[in-house]
């Protein structure tokens, strides 16, 4: 894998190495924490690239059916191509976790577009379940 390509980036959760600097992280693992990075931030929440983020947390309060899955992989999808130039999304599947209601798991196929590595990362998003009405 090419470092040059891939480069470096802070570690997530930031802290420091054993040197006292900002830890860093490189190759696959700096790819990896971009994709969860990305997905993990809201539009809007970085108040100086408000577009940086991924769409799905305006879905968290949805009801969790097919048609939910559906836009979920799109809006990952666009975000990741809009935000992580150096891989190519490959597929975005959407499943249910069987024993928790307001859990779902996006499986991101990607390869990093200098290797052709084929690679996926698994990133849990959580919804807020409906009160029962009484």
């Amino acid at each position: 894998m090419s470092e040059e390509f891939i480069g470096a980036g802070w570690a997530f959760p930031v802290h420091t190495d054993q040197t006292g600097n900002v830890a860093l992280v490189r190759g696959d693992r700096e790819v990896q924490e971009s994709i969860r990075l990305i997905l993990g931030t809201a539009y809007g929440e970085r108040p100086m690239r408000p577009d940086f983020g991924c769409a799905i947390h305006d879905l968290m309060f949805a009801s969790a059916d097919s048609s939910i899955a559906g836009q979920i992989a799109y809006e990952v999808r666009a975000s990741l191509v809009r935000w992580e130039p150096r891989v190519e999304v490959l597929g975005v599947d959407v499943s249910f976790d069987a024993d928790d209601p307001s859990l779902i798991y996006i499986d991101v196929g990607y390869s990093i577009s200098d290797t052709n590595d084929p690679r996926n990362l698994v990133f849990p998003f959580y919804f807020i379940p409906p009160e029962d009405s009484p």
